[in-house]
Parts: C-alpha cells; sequence; structure tokens
C-alpha cells in the first residue's frame, strides 16, 4: 500500500513540474533563437523549439532525491554522473552538433559508471541457448554493447512527432510492472517519474502551437535509462523471476521483444546505408516511421499510435509465448517475425533521392492548391459584393 501511495505522488509531481516548465523552456528557446530548422529529412516545415530534454534531467534528479530510501545498492551514485554526462553530451548536439565518434565516446563513459555497478552485474543467462555461467570480462562487453545500442537506437527513432515519446512510455509501462512484481521499488519509481514526464511532455510534442522537440538532450537521457532498466532487468537473480510471468531462460528474449521498435529500426536502416556504401550513422529518410508517412500516407500520429500498438502486442505476445515455450523455438520465432517485417519494408523503393522529388513535388502541388483556393475564394468574394453595389445604385 505504502508503494502504490509513493507511486502515485511521485506521477502527478514529475507530470507537473514537466508540464509546467515545459512552456518556460520554449520561451527561453524561442528568446534565444535556438531552435530546430526543418531541412530535407525534416518532418516539419517550421522552426521549432527544441531542448524539451531539459525537463527530463532535472525531473529525474528531483525523482531520485525522494526515492533514494529505495535504493539498496546505492544506484544512485552511479547513475547522476551517467546521466549528467548524457545531459552534457546531448544539450552540446543540440545547441552545436558534434561527429558521432564523440557522442558514442561520451555515451561509453556514462555507461562504464553503470556497469561497474554490483547490482547491474549479469552472472548467468540462465541457461538461453543453453549459456550458464559468464565470465565478468564477457559481462562487461555484452552489456557495454547493449546499453550503447538500445541509446542510440532509441535516439535514431525520434524522428516524427509523438513516436519516441509513445514507444518510451509503451516500455517504460512494461519496465514498472516488471520490476513492481520482482519488488525492484526503486527501479519501478524511476520508471514511473520518467514515464509521468514523457506523457506531459508528448502533448506539448503534438501540439500545433506549443510544440517543442525532446532533442538529443531528451533522446539520449531517456536511452540511457531505458538501457540501464534493460541491464537491470537481465541481472535480477533466478528467485526473482518466479513472481514474472515467463520462464527465466526466456528473458533476452523478452527484453529483445520489449526493444523490438527501436532496435529492429536501427538494424533496417544500417543495413540500408551500409548496402548503399554510407556511414551507417549517415542521415536519410529511410527510417520505418518516415516509410509510415512518406509511403503510406499517415499522419505522425497515426505512425506513432501504430507503432507504439505494434510495439505493446509483440511484446504481450512473447510473455504468452515466453510463460510455456523453449527459448529455442522463440528465437526462431522472432527471427522469422524481423525477416517478415524487413521484407514488407524492404520492397518499396528506399531512395534518398526519389524521396527528395516525390517531398518537392508534393510541396508544390500544395502550394499550387492553396493558390487555386485564394483565388476562388476572391472570385466568391467579389461576386457577392456586385448584387450589394447594384442595390446601392
Amino acid at each position: 500500500m505504502f508503494f502504490l501511495e509513493t507511486a502515485i505522488l511521485l506521477f502527478i509531481g514529475a507530470f507537473l513540474l514537466t508540464y509546467l516548465t515545459i512552456p518556460k523552456i520554449i520561451k527561453v528557446v524561442e528568446h534565444k533563437r535556438l531552435m530546430s530548422d526543418p531541412n530535407i529529412r525534416s518532418s516539419h516545415i517550421s522552426k521549432t523549439p527544441t531542448l524539451g530534454g531539459v525537463a527530463f534531467f532535472y525531473t529525474l534528479i528531483f525523482t531520485m532525491f525522494f526515492i533514494k530510501e529505495r535504493d539498496v545498492f546505492d544506484e544512485i551514485i552511479y547513475i547522476i554522473p551517467g546521466l549528467t554526462i548524457m545531459f552534457i553530451i546531448g544539450l552540446k548536439d543540440d545547441l552545436v552538433v558534434i561527429s558521432p565518434g564523440a557522442k558514442l565516446l561520451a555515451q561509453a563513459l556514462a555507461v562504464i559508471f553503470i556497469l561497474v555497478n554490483p547490482s547491474f552485474t549479469i552472472f548467468s543467462l540462465n541457461g538461453f541457448l543453453n549459456i550458464n555461467e559468464i565470465p565478468y570480462y564477457l559481462y562487461l562487453i555484452i552489456a557495454g554493447f547493449m546499453m550503447l545500442t538500445i541509446i542510440n537506437s532509441y535516439n535514431l527513432i525520434d524522428g516524427i512527432d509523438g513516436l519516441a515519446s509513445v514507444v518510451g512510455i509503451v516500455i517504460l509501462v512494461i519496465y514498472t510492472t516488471i520490476f513492481y512484481l520482482t519488488a525492484e521499488y526503486f527501479f519501478a519509481l524511476l520508471s514511473i517519474s520518467l514515464n509521468a514526464s514523457l506523457m506531459a511532455f508528448l502533448g506539448f510534442n503534438l501540439s500545433s502551437d506549443k510544440k517543442i522537440f525532446m532533442g538529443d538532450t531528451g533522446s539520449l537521457i531517456v536511452g540511457f535509462v531505458i538501457g540501464l532498466l534493460t541491464l537491470k532487468f537481465l541481472a535480477l537473480r533466478p528467485h526473482a523471476y518466479t513472481e514474472l510471468p515467463f520462464l527465466l531462460e526466456n528473458a533476452p528474449l523478452i527484453a529483445i521483444s520489449i526493444l523490438i521498435v527501436p532496435l529492429f529500426d536501427t538494424a533496417r536502416v544500417f543495413a540500408i546505408r551500409i548496402a548503399k556504401n554510407k556511414a551507417p550513422f549517415s542521415p536519410d529518410r529511410n527510417h520505418t516511421h518516415h516509410v509510415l508517412i512518406d509511403y503510406w500516407g499517415l499522419t505522425h500520429k497515426q505512425a506513432s499510435f501504430i507503432i507504439g500498438c505494434f510495439n505493446l502486442l509483440f511484446v504481450m505476445l512473447f510473455i504468452v509465448l515466453g510463460s510455456t515455450a523453449k527459448n529455442l523455438g522463440m528465437v526462431i520465432m522472432l527471427v522469422s517475425v524481423v525477416i517478415l517485417l524487413g521484407y514488407i519494408f524492404f520492397k518499396y523503393n528506399y531512395s534518398f533521392a526519389t524521396l527528395k522529388q516525390k517531398i518537392t513535388l508534393r510541396k508544390k502541388v500544395e502550394k499550387i492548391k492553396k493558390k487555386v483556393e485564394m483565388t476562388n475564394n476572391k472570385r466568391k468574394k467579389g461576386n457577392s459584393a456586385k448584387p450589394s453595389l447594384r442595390r446601392e445604385e
């Protein structure tokens, strides 16, 4: 009962703190002209305030102060430095674009703070693909690569209004449930507070008159927190899994299913870029959400909602299967689904030049339509004014 009361108060406090301060951030950004300029890859056509992720940072700092009693292994002491590094590098990238190499190096430094805490150490894969105990050095390699992948994957899906927030909300709801069932209340409350911030931010991100982007400041912070939550989930001791509705050996597959949207999109985009002899981090409009908008004609809200629902349904399916199925069968199913999705999206022509031509053509058509409408409106006004003149004569 005490946890429920704390969770409700924490959610309300984090939501209000984010909701009430984002308008202040928008004013400062507009006053200092720190807005995001649209380009050929952008899904917006006007200058838009960024730095929404600043609210995530100080909300999480306030949150950790109030939940520090739940911190059993001093995780806060390790999380705050990593979180601060992500905040600084994200803020700098939003204000002055930095190279992918420098960003990756800073991310690695932030991840090290998490890896050295014993609470996050993975001692065993618990029979996944018949692998049990793993040496410490292998844990460092696997966990470090995993966290960097999650951080950058989440950063890459932040391409249209609402998507990063919706996917983040789905992921954090699932992790809140997992950590509540396993009595890891510190991480459950951490998930709740960040979720409250994302929900408050989502309203502004989808707004037409008070729009703001989370920017790299926000996406790197959220990706970092999701990464450490994933690592903590995989580091749970065997007895904790007795409260979860799936087999212990299927935990890595459940983690992949939770993160299926950012992981699949990143793998797909990297494959396309490498096939075209481009760098993996080179910009384009080949992301899944761009395909849904450019080829299928969906709006930002529709695309974000569909992707979010897919993420949730995919996790629920794997949890149900993971309660009885062996992990080899689930691996085969996961690979099959990824191949199917890959075929569905790869059959389109993702040439950047072709997309550029289509977008340019669409803008020209919209301009012509607006001119025609304005001309028709002027004619209607002129026709309506003539009878009145005659009556006056």
